[in-house]
């Protein structure tokens, strides 16, 4: 799923360079309120992606210690709350305001910092790997059910079945989210329309090299049952009688949890920057510093508030949270990716004048009337490139098709012991979701697409983007009703500061958008005539 969302994302960053990431690309296409729900979620997803791996690093590097910090903290600074972590934990928000001092140093500052903890981290990978195929034993993938102990699932490759694997995928979801950080800095990339969409193809496979060669080496040197959760790399190579190699892998372990945490907290300022400058939040949360050009107050708030949740919560209750805000925001960008898509050449952000994109913006529709429709042109249409009727067809058709797919995956989450029993409405239900789903596939495949060059176009569209949508939205559902209760929570307060105060800011944001929008395509058509 992350794979299918980075293409959509690759062909979202060469239409848009814009810093904003998902919240600008939905701005443009479905409107601003959805925009709003989107860059909402995307600032829930990174302040707690920041504090959870800010609480991860402070246990991992407390584990190396002997436990001795969090042994002090629960003696000197207990926390009897249930809704609180046990102890305060002062050194994992020390480490996030010091990775917000670099942020607001500047995008090359921070880059030199990140950059190093990277070359270090992908160092020890290779040495993990190098080290670890001498130490191979191919029984730990076919382990017999006999060996396994009591809780530990079945052994085999899959010792845990396919709805294990599932669970497994979705707990390291979060490892393959730094695409949209590469997204989000559109505007500081020297030609973004063809670099952001290299960056992102290149990071994701380099990201799925090294943690699938991790894996393969690690549940090869060590049965899965035996595997330390809190430390599961310095645990297998002290197991194989490698002392010196358990601290050389710890180090790299830190270098990776560190390099997460600037990944996680590098976006933060650039959504707060969009989002304010729209007038969607407060404006002056989107303000730039003139010597170091950057949201300094935005970099700051931000900051502070991600180091409080890393020191007052556990990080079980942030890892709970985490996942939902991106699961949501690479659903909308999916979804987008079919509208613009399946778009008339005059409402394309990247084919219009500022004349005519502000007629669009205002609702002002010049379009005389729709051609004749007919149940045929569903799957006939009568021209080969899109118009009014085609583009109004293909929404009309995604929004059928998203409630389809809800109820498509409603059915395979809540009744998945019905369906082990075989009962005939459960089957029933999930055959009628998927034929309608599969109809309203068919139907939007059989729409004209726009042809306008881009320098990057998502493949094989429609079916990758709603095959992203499917995963998205299975996985949310997955959820459990207490993330969802606090996601409602989290949505109702930014839905009181966007009626009582960004609703009002329309006016300038509109033609602010044109004008951003207009720039994007001149920038374009300047690198095309220089090519």
């Amino acid at each position: 799923t992350s794979a299918f969302a980075g293409l959509c994302y690759a062909e979202f960053a060469a239409r848009i360079p814009r810093a904003g990431s998902a919240y600008v690309y939905s701005y443009v296409t479905v409107g601003e309120l959805m925009a709003f729900i989107i860059g909402w979620n995307l600032i829930l997803e990174y302040v707690i992606g920041t504090a959870s791996v800010a609480r991860a690093a402070s246990s991992y590097f407390d584990n190396l210690m002997g436990n001795q910090m969090s042994t002090f903290f629960k003696t000197h600074f207990p926390m009897d709350a249930k809704t609180l972590a046990e102890y305060p934990d002062f050194f994992a928000m020390a480490i996030t305001l010091v990775l917000t001092g670099l942020l607001i140093a500047g995008v090359k500052e921070s880059a030199r910092f990140n950059n190093f903890f990277t070359a270090v981290n992908l160092l020890v990978v290779l040495y993990v790997i190098l080290c670890g195929l001498f130490k191979l034993d191919t029984h730990n993938w076919d382990i017999s059910p006999d060996e396994v102990p009591e809780g530990y699932g079945s052994g085999g490759f899959m010792p845990y079945g396919f709805s294990g694997t599932m669970a497994g995928a979705a707990t390291c979801f979060y490892a393959f989210i730094g695409f949209d950080a590469v997204a989000t800095t559109g505007e500081e990339t020297k030609n973004p329309q063809k670099s952001t969409p290299i960056a992102i193809i290149v990071s994701l496979s380099i990201i799925f090299l090294c943690y699938c060669s991790v894996s393969a080496v690690v549940t090869l040197m060590c049965p899965y049952y035996l595997l330390d959760p809190r430390a599961a790399l310095p645990d297998i190579f002290e197991r194989a009688g490698w002392s010196v190699a358990r601290y050389i892998v710890s180090v790299g372990a830190l270098s990776s949890l560190l390099t997460s945490l600037m990944g996680a907290m590098l976006p933060l300022p650039r959504i707060l920057y969009a989002m304010g400058s729209d007038g969607v939040i407060f404006r002056f949360l989107g303000a730039i510093h003139p010597r170091l050009h950057t949201p300094v107050l935005g970099t700051a708030i931000s900051g502070i508030f991600a180091g409080v949740m890393a020191l007052i919560f556990s990080l079980t209750e942030l890892v709970e949270m985490m996942s939902i805000g991106t699961l949501l925001a690479y659903t909308l960008v999916s979804v987008s990716v079919l509208i613009l898509r399946y778009e008339t050449t005059e409402n394309l952000p990247s084919c219009q004048d500022l004349h005519s994109l502000n007629e669009s913006l205002q609702g002002d529709n010049k379009y005389e009337s729709f051609s004749t429709f007919s149940l045929k042109s569903l799957i006939f249409p009568a021209t080969c490139v899109p118009t009014p009727l085609t583009s109004f067809i293909t929404k009309l058709t995604i929004g059928i098709l998203l409630m389809f797919l809800t109820g498509f995956c409603l059915v395979l989450v809540n009744a998945s012991h019905e369906f082990s029993m075989q009962s005939t409405w459960t089957i029933v239900g999930a055959c009628l979701m998927g034929l309608g789903t599969a109809i309203c596939s068919v139907i939007i495949a059989r729409q004209p697409q726009n042809l306008a060059k881009l320098p990057f176009k998502a493949p094989l569209v429609p079916w990758i983007p709603i095959l992203s949508a499917v995963v998205n939205i299975y996985l949310m559902l997955k959820l459990s009703p207490l993330t969802w209760v606090r996601f409602g929570v989290w949505m109702l307060a930014g839905f009181l500061m966007y009626f009582v105060y960004g609703i009002r800011q329309n006016r300038t944001t509109r033609a602010e958008t044109a004008h951003l929008l207009e720039s994007s395509t001149q920038e374009y058509k300047e690198t095309k005539i220089a090519q």
